[in-house]
């Protein structure tokens, strides 16, 4: 049915509004922003979900694993954990993962979620829908919302088969991914062609062409591209160009599509980029966790790109932590200060720019707290550290600066609180699932060394 929310401070696409009352539909959507009374505030300071734009949940169970020196440890040396661990997961497994990497999220202020999913096929290689129905429960009960990003993965790299433990990602044809895609229809889905090492160049305008039939026209692409410089090196071997520059020249890159990292793209790449209407997602934990490197999010702002976040690998989910690595990322390249704020401040222009584009990556209606957007909202804890005292113009940038996922109270998504003062409600069987889980994966892990 339909209701209201009293905001004593609400971040708008106008800028920081005080004494604002959210009318919502019943449909979970914001009919109308109107001044509000100045007492009996549901909250003191919203502002909108933060849209989730690359998440893989079933790595939230990698935290601690890769982490002892074994010599040249790399990105490439990583994936033999990641892959040890994907090829243990039965479906009860990434159900209790992915729920709880969705409560995290939304504690941490990601309202939504694009899932970058990948583990097609049961553990014996029977293809199978349960892997992306446990993706699909874990988001229901939780309450994110969720965009399904089946991928489609062929190869183990460029023109090399895939090796056995990739197995479970593999679909034989575009014809067997669109069959997949077919049947799920539970939740809105985009498509995944996962990165040029594991789709070739040559079969992207077949499967964009293929997955329209499916689909229609109008529905997010994501690809993961440029991440590791090795994968750069071994595309210019391989087509004699870059990876973007690739892609470009392979299918029609229009404002559907979001280029996943995208770390080591050049000058002329995020030129094409730009001009293409495509957005990069940028994970920056992940991207430190990996040891990726730093995309030139500076210049690439300066021309007029459009960035959004993803929590990536989930190892730590924390929304104001992306956004601070971001910003101290380029205070890093650049040896300088405020790289990506303005005058109004460093947070506040960050936090909506990544909002809105990671709306568009998701193809959904959240994103921004204005009509016609789901009231997916976040709200502070004004009475913790190092919010407390603070002038509201300054809020934002304190959070950046010093705060963290704890600094938040209450998170609503279509104007339903999930999250009332930091606290999921019922979420105690999911973490305690999650901990049973993990303890079962430990073993089987161990035993598959």
């Amino acid at each position: 049915m339909p209701r209201s929310l009293n905001f004593e401070y609400l971040l708008t696409p106008e800028g920081l509004q005080a004494h604002r009352r959210v009318e919502i539909d019943d449909r979970g959507i914001i009919s109308d922003i109107t001044p509000a009374r100045v007492e009996g505030f549901d909250a003191q300071f919203g502002i909108p979900g933060m849209p989730n734009a690359h998440s893989h949940a079933f790595q939230r169970a990698m935290p601690g694993h890769g982490e002892a020196r074994q010599g040249n440890d790399s990105f490439w040396s990583w994936r033999d954990h990641m892959y040890r661990l994907a090829n243990t997961l039965e479906p009860q497994d990434l159900y209790a993962i992915a729920r709880c990497a969705y409560g995290d999220m939304l504690r941490a202020g990601f309202t939504s979620v694009a899932e970058f999913h990948y583990l097609h096929h049961l553990p014996d290689g029977t293809a199978s829908p349960d892997m992306a129905d446990a993706i699909i429960a874990a988001a229901r009960d939780t309450g994110i919302r969720l965009v399904l990003l089946p991928v489609y993965y062929r190869t183990g790299g460029f023109q090399v088969p895939p090796k056995p433990r990739q197995m479970r990602f593999v679909h034989a044809s575009i014809d067997a991914f669109c069959r997949l895609l077919a049947a799920c229809t539970e939740v809105p889905c985009g498509i995944a062609p996962h990165s040029l090492r594991a789709v070739p160049a040559a079969e992207l305008a077949s499967l964009v062409d293929q997955v329209n039939a499916v689909l229609g026209g109008d529905y997010p692409i994501h690809m993961h591209i440029s991440e590791q410089q090795a994968e750069v090196d071994q595309c210019i071997e391989q087509h004699g160009a870059r990876p973007v520059q690739v892609l470009f020249d392979s299918v029609a890159v229009d404002s559907r599509w979001n280029l996943v990292h995208a770390t080591h793209a050049d000058a002329d790449e995020r030129a094409q980029i730009v001009e293409s209407g495509a957005r990069v997602v940028l994970c920056p934990l992940t991207e430190a966790y990996l040891g990726d490197g730093l995309f030139a999010a500076t210049e690439f702002l300066a021309t007029g790109g459009k960035l959004c976040l993803g929590s990536d690998s989930n190892v730590r989910i924390d929304a104001i932590e992306e956004l601070r690595w971001l910003e101290y990322g380029q205070r890093l390249r650049h040896q300088s200060r405020i790289c990506l704020g303005d005058e109004l401040g460093t947070a506040p222009v960050l936090w909506q720019h990544c909002a809105v584009a990671g709306a568009r990556a998701l193809g959904q209606a959240v994103g921004a707290l204005a009509v016609g957007r789901f009231a997916d909202i976040v709200t502070l804890n004004l009475k913790s550290s190092p919010l407390t005292g603070i002038a509201p113009q300054k809020l934002l940038d304190a959070w950046l600066t010093g705060g963290s996922r704890e600094n938040i109270a209450d998170v609503y998504v279509g104007g339903e609180k999930l999250v009332a003062a930091g606290r999921l409600a019922g979420f105690e069987p999911a973490e305690l699932a999650y901990e049973k889980t993990m303890a079962a994966l430990a073993k089987r892990m161990h035993a598959a060394v």
